[in-house]
């Protein structure tokens, strides 16, 4: 479990073929102390995670050095372009090496290569958001969000564990506690845990795609991987939270891996399968407490799943290590869980999720688009866009036909058989909540599943290229080669195919370094609160420790720093219509808003009337 798929053809986890040995009785290669070095096991998996990790980071910290206004639109412009300008610096080599070897290196060199690349690429993907984030933040020591919203919650529950008071409901403590221990050492000041948030949003969204990457590189090899990894990192990755949606693109491999690693279990000695389920309960456990809603939404379908490939005819004996395997890997991942598993059964049933917004009101069968709370001018008679077949896109009838052929061309493979379960279940429960949401006036984060569903159809629509590339090469093969050719020559050679992956990476890797600029510049500050940017213009607006405004503040306008404790909300009854109107209410969510909103309205009425007269005041004197 613990190494990286191989390049070469074979079975997943199986050890390099060495070169035929020469007439000499010596390898082909050098047998150099290098190339001996690199033949270890270990060792090119760990240079792919350091080069991947080092590319996103490394790119981070180059982004420090862009200088603009991040609250100007100019500079937010001119920003995301030296962004792009950096990405295409430190990119075009790399590629450029790919295509290299592709057309004039030997196969191992640019397999190779190959891996290297497609680490450093991956790193550079989230590298690119993380950087847009540092520019969004520059002149500030506050993260997104600044104290309100979600980010005040974090910071309200880091506070608590800083004082002592342990964990904040049933929230995962993970993340939250981490923030208190860095706080702790690295900003004791005045809004130190806020100043940590910052350092985490950049950080964890900076590795977001190598984490992706590499969870992917259990199962798949470099280019498959990285076809999967990077759309999906960039694509759900949210860098208010960017926890959340990290455990959702590691997790589903890690199943994949654990369901492959019980079927192997049969076959195995007992103690390496004790040793591999312990660490991956150990790592369960740990994604677990990071963020649990994406066990929520994949447990029933894994779950049967497990119950579906268990070797129940393989004997007695495959049986019982089998089931040693299963029962040590939950026993690790329930210790390891064991304070939230603790707190969910004692105060599951007293904190449930009665938050509306627009994902909420749209058809629930809407699985291929998602909006935040901070829709802009979207609304559910809006969104989604109908599409030309059923209401269904052109982009969703190409996906939905690539599921088809994951499932009908692989289904023998494990992670084909993982996604597909995962999605039914997830399904299943989406449904369920949404359907007993008028009556039990609860919404139970049931939007969250379009994230682990579209998740789930795009591993299934790799998986199933994939699938169509082994077997048609396969037939070609069978089928093309002329009578009596040796078995050695190929239909297709083997440098077509390595020049024809190359061309694909850099594809990859243009569609990376755009939607990464897409993505973060949905988060460049903006003063409507209805927008994705409200969070990096409230980072702008909260004092530094020192008391003085950030170097950006509007106006040289901020307001204090508010240090309090995690305190759960009251629990009101009823869905809270957010982003409705309050006269809307009663169509949208079957009840009159609260006093509280309709003066809240009328504030901002009032607001905007004396904001237009301003403006008519001063065209008149400028008349």
């Amino acid at each position: 479990m613990t190494h990286l798929a191989p390049e070469e053809v074979g079975e997943a986890g199986a050890p390099a073929p060495r070169p035929a040995p020469t007439a000499e009785g010596k390898s082909r290669l050098s047998p150099s102390r290098s190339r001996a070095w690199l033949s270890r096991r270990w060792v090119l998996p760990l240079a792919e995670a350091v080069v991947s990790l080092v590319a996103a980071l490394g790119f981070t910290l180059l982004s420090t050095h862009i200088s603009v206004n991040p609250l100007v639109r100019i500079g937010q412009v001119s920003g995301l372009a030296k962004l792009q300008q950096y990405v295409a610096v430190l990119g075009l080599p790399l590629l450029a090496v790919l295509l290299y070897t592709a057309y004039r290196g030997t196969l191992l060199r640019h397999q190779l290569v190959k891996r290297l690349v497609c680490a450093a690429l991956a790193g550079l993907a989230t590298g690119v958001v993380a950087g847009g984030v540092v520019v969004a933040l520059r002149g500030t020591p506050w993260g997104l969000g600044g104290q309100e919203g979600d980010p005040g919650a974090l910071i309200d529950m880091a506070n608590s564990f800083l004082h002592g008071e342990g964990m904040s409901g049933i929230y995962p403590p993970l993340f939250p506690g981490l923030m208190a221990v860095w706080a702790k050492f690295r900003h004791d000041v005045p809004g130190g845990t806020g100043f940590a948030l910052k350092d985490f949003q950049i950080f964890f969204t900076a590795i977001a795609g190598p984490m992706t990457y590499l969870a992917w590189r259990l199962l798949l090899r470099p280019f498959w991987a990285l076809l999967i990894a990077v759309p999906s990192a960039v694509l759900f990755l949210d860098p208010i939270r960017p926890y959340s949606h990290v455990s959702m693109l590691v997790l589903l491999p890690l199943l994949g891996v654990c369901l492959r690693e019980m079927r192997r279990a049969a076959s195995r000695p007992l103690r390496p399968s004790l040793l591999r389920g312990a660490l991956l309960g150990l790592v369960f456990g740990v994604v677990f407490l990071w963020y649990s809603g994406w066990f929520v939404w994949s447990a029933p379908g894994v779950g049967l799943l497990a119950l579906f490939l268990f070797p129940w005819r393989a004997g007695r004996t495959a049986v019982k290590r089998a089931a040693a395997f299963v029962g040590i890997t939950l026993l690790t991942a329930g210790v390891v869980g064991a304070p939230l598993l603790y707190q969910m059964i004692r105060l599951g049933s007293q904190h449930p999720d009665r938050y509306g917004f627009l994902a909420v009101y749209v058809d629930p069968a809407y699985v291929l688009g998602w909006v935040s709370d901070r829709s802009g001018q979207l609304e559910y008679q809006n969104w989604p866009v109908a599409g030309e077949m059923a209401g269904q896109s052109g982009f969703a009838l190409l996906l939905l036909f690539a599921v088809g052929l994951g499932v009908g061309l692989g289904l023998r493979n494990i992670m084909v058989r993982t996604a597909a379960a995962t999605l039914a279940g997830a399904w299943l429960v989406r449904f369920w909540f949404a359907s007993h949401m008028a009556h039990d006036k609860a919404v139970q984060l049931y939007p969250r599943t379009t994230w682990i569903i579209m998740y789930c159809l795009m591993i299934l629509a790799v998986l199933g290229m994939m699938a169509v590339v082994h077997r048609g090469s396969g037939w070609a093969e069978r089928t093309l080669r002329p009578a009596g050719a040796e078995p050695a020559a190929r239909v297709l050679p083997r440098r077509v195919v390595q020049q024809l992956s190359a061309g694909m990476v850099c594809a990859i890797a243009l569609f990376a370094t755009m939607g990464a600029s897409w993505s973060v510049n949905r988060y460049m500050p903006q003063s409507n609160e209805m927008s994705m940017g409200i969070d990096a213009y409230r980072a702008h607006t909260v004092k530094k420790a020192d008391g003085r405004c950030p170097r950006f503040a509007p106006g040289g306008q901020c307001q204090d720093i508010v240090t309090k404790d995690w305190r759960q909300s009251p629990d009101r009854g009823y869905i809270w219509c957010g982003g409705i109107g309050p006269l809307n209410w009663q169509a949208v969510c079957g009840r009159k808003a609260p006093l509280s909103e309709l003066q809240r309205e009328q504030h901002k009425q009032q607001e905007e009337q004396k904001r237009q007269q301003k403006q008519q005041q001063e065209g008149q004197k400028a008349n």
